[in-house]
């Protein structure tokens, strides 16, 4: 949970240097505020997902291994077209 919260506050320290940016008609401050916040948006997005199929595999484990199966198999025939 701490990795949320802490990509929550980078991302509004991108937003913050982005504005200043803005502001001060700085493109660099801009462009580095603005790649702060959309890494940490990304990061968060994962985080989330990840956490939300550790609690769906948690509460449904024979649905999680199908999943993983099912992705095994069609991984392993396309590793295996020539």
């Amino acid at each position: 949970m701490s990795g949320k919260i802490e990509d929550t506050v980078k991302e509004v320290a991108g937003a913050a240097e982005q504005q200043w940016g803005e502001a001060t008609d700085s493109p660099r401050h801009r462009v580095r505020g603005a790649a702060r916040r959309y890494t940490n948006q990304a990061s968060y997005a994962a985080r989330d997902a990840a956490d939300c199929i550790k609690d769906q595999v948690q509460s449904n484990p024979l649905a999680g291994l199908a999943v993983a199966g099912a992705v095994g198999v069609v991984i392993g025939f396309l590793l295996g077209r020539k």
